[in-house]
Parts: structure tokens; C-alpha cells; sequence
């Protein structure tokens, strides 16, 4: 078993990942002072963990909620349901959240402990590589707005993380590769040796080599635990963190919650942004095309529906969360492994990359 420390003064936290960790975490000093546990689940994962965790809590009440598997599940209509629960089962501030599934249960579960009583403590259990090495980090907590993804949130720290590697192998290929994309985006933002790991060892991840995978998990929450502890809310570098997020969170909002998985949505705005960032003169095109193909690598579509216009786009870009009263903005890449914030995009540009295509950095 691995330790990081996320360094956030009074609301630091350890992430642990490795094998086997299911079987071990009420005994963990975060969560052992707890008496009283609340575990939120979907239907899809509770007949594989569930009672493994219950079990790991002995000692303590458990109460239990499962909800439907899928991102469209993610709304106040849930949320509500569970604090119904909390407040049927007279659950007090003293208890303790468990989000154990992936990145919707954990955004959901999270919100849920930020509102009950103004606060409770949460943990975070992720079963999903996408929320292994992106979405359980950090205290993003949110359900979605018919107008728009994540509109409604907090920021709210779980007090530990437990990664069990093994979980990865319940998962589906298209849910696998859709957490890649989180992956790829830590090391064109921030580490180009981890950028190029990626690239020579693309085939084994898509495999599940797990120990490949081991080091994707780990290297991705080292990148994401260090920018979190510089920019908790938000203000600065953490923002980085939304290559091709824009993108791909108009994708999902046009398409409809779940028709298509986050991961797919930001491995089609990765190569959005590239193209993007080539478009304004910032990235090389031959890196852009590494995204690309990286993209592609890891079994992901490089394209956006065909189906979604250029108005389209711009419609559900124009309620994004990192829209503002002078525009929209986008996160690009200089090079690999280095990326920027930029505001001011002219119209014309940006309607390349939106009507770009399947010809996305196709660019003479």
C-alpha cells in the first residue's frame, strides 16, 4: 500500500492506494473514531463491494443507499432521497458519508455530506479509473443542472481516499479507457515524461496491466494532489485541470447525461483543445497530433458527434463554470506538459475547431 499526503493545513488528507484495500479500511485511523456510517452506492456496484466494505466497519451502525447506476442520476431529485434517508434514519453530524462507486457517486455523495446539517465527514472509495485518479481528489462535490454540468456544488474534502487497484477489474473496456482520458490530460498539462510513459505503455494500460496501472493511478494523484494544494477553490493553476473540459462538458450536456461517459467526452475535448491551441499559434502541430493519437490509443473517440453543430457548442460552453461576464475561456497547451489559461478567443478561430470535425488538427 501507497501513502500521499494532500496538504490543506486543518484539511489535509491521505490518499491510500493499492490491492486489497476493501477488506481494510474501518480500521484506518480517519474513520475509526466513527461510529455511525452512511454508505451511498449504485445498483451496479453494491453487488460486488458493498457487503465487503459493510463487513470492514464492524462495530459500528451502518446504514446503507443505493441508487441507480448512471450520470443522469446526478440531479437535486437524488440528493433529496438521500437526505431523506439521513433524516428517516436520524443521522446526526457526527456521522460519516461513504462514497464507494465512481465519479457520479462520489460527486453526489460528496455534495450530500457538504449540505446534510451544514457539514458531515465523507470518505471517498473509488471503483472507477476515472474517479481513482481524478474526480475522488480534490473536493469538487456537485450534481448536474438540466442547464448545464456540475452547476450546483461545494467544495468539501473527504477525509481520506482508498484506491483498491483490484476494483479496476470489475470494469467494462469502455469504462477503463474512458478514465484514461483523465490520465493522458495530467501529463499534457503538467509532466511530458509522464506524457511519453503514457505513450510506451498505452497498449498495457488499455490491458489492465496492473502494473501499469499501478503507476498511472499513482502518478496521476501525485500531479492532481500537488495542484490541489496550491489552489484549493479553484482561483489559479487548479483551473489547468479543465483541458478540454469545455469541450467535452458541452458534449455530454447536448447529447444528454450518460448517452456519453465523461472520459469519452474529454478524450474528444483533449483533442479539441489541441486543435485549439495549434489554431492560436501556441502548440506545435505535431504534438497536437500526439494527443491525438493517444487519444485514439486508448480506445477513445477523437471526434465530436456529428450530430453537434457550432451553435450547439456554443450554447452549453456559454453556462460553463469557467465562462465569465468578458467571455469564454479555455484551458491550452504551450507544449506537452505545459498548458495555459486563455480569454479573448476570436470568433472566427474558435469556429474552426468547432467545425473542424473528424478533421480535428488535420491543419496544413
Amino acid at each position: 500500500m501507497e501513502k500521499i499526503n494532500l496538504d490543506l493545513g486543518k484539511h489535509s488528507y491521505p490518499i491510500y492506494i493499492g490491492p486489497g484495500l476493501l477488506d481494510h479500511i474501518g480500521s484506518h485511523a480517519e474513520i475509526s473514531s466513527n461510529k455511525t456510517i452512511f454508505i451511498i452506492t449504485n445498483d451496479s456496484i453494491a453487488p460486488l463491494y458493498l457487503n465487503r466494505v459493510k463487513k470492514t466497519f464492524s462495530g459500528c451502525r451502518v446504514d446503507t443507499y443505493v441508487i441507480p447506476d448512471g450520470e443522469s442520476y446526478k440531479n437535486l431529485d437524488s440528493l433529496g432521497k438521500i437526505v431523506g434517508e439521513l433524516l428517516k434514519a436520524k443521522h446526526t453530524r457526527s456521522t460519516t458519508l461513504v462514497a464507494l462507486g465512481g465519479g457520479v457517486i462520489g460527486d453526489l455523495s460528496g455534495y450530500a455530506a457538504a449540505s446534510y446539517q451544514r457539514g458531515v465527514d465523507f470518505i471517498q472509495i473509488p471503483t472507477t479509473l476515472l474517479a481513482q485518479v481524478d474526480s475522488s481528489v480534490g473536493g469538487k462535490t456537485a450534481v448536474n443542472h438540466p442547464l448545464g454540468k456540475n452547476m450546483i456544488g461545494a467544495f468539501h474534502q473527504p477525509k481520506a481516499v482508498y484506491i483498491d487497484l483490484n476494483t479496476l477489474k470489475s470494469l467494462p473496456p469502455r469504462e477503463l479507457s474512458a478514465g484514461l482520458a483523465e490520465v493522458i490530460k495530467h501529463g499534457a498539462i503538467f509532466d511530458k515524461t509522464f506524457f511519453s510513459w503514457i505513450e510506451d505503455h498505452i497498449a498495457d494500460l488499455v490491458a489492465l496491466d496492473m502494473e501499469a496501472m499501478a503507476k498511472a493511478v499513482r502518478r496521476s494523484c501525485d500531479i492532481k494532489a500537488s495542484i490541489v494544494a496550491q489552489d484549493e477553490k479553484e482561483s489559479n493553476v487548479r483551473a489547468l485541470l479543465n483541458l478540454g473540459h469545455t469541450f467535452g462538458h458541452a458534449i455530454e450536456h447536448f447529447m444528454g447525461y450518460g448517452r456519453w461517459l465523461h472520459g469519452e467526452a474529454v478524450g474528444v475535448g483533449l483533442v479539441m483543445a489541441a486543435d485549439l491551441s495549434v489554431r492560436l499559434g501556441k502548440l506545435n502541430l505535431s504534438c497536437g497530433r500526439r494527443v491525438k493519437e493517444l487519444v485514439k490509443a486508448a480506445k477513445l473517440p477523437v471526434s465530436p458527434p456529428p450530430s453537434m453543430a457550432a451553435n450547439n457548442f456554443i450554447e452549453s460552453m456559454s453556462v460553463d463554470k469557467k465562462a465569465t461576464d468578458s467571455g469564454l475561456r479555455f484551458i491550452v497547451l504551450n507544449k506537452i506538459g505545459d498548458a495555459e489559461m486563455v480569454e479573448g478567443v476570436s470568433d472566427a478561430v474558435l469556429l474552426q475547431t468547432l467545425t473542424a470535425g473528424e478533421h480535428l488538427l488535420e491543419l496544413s
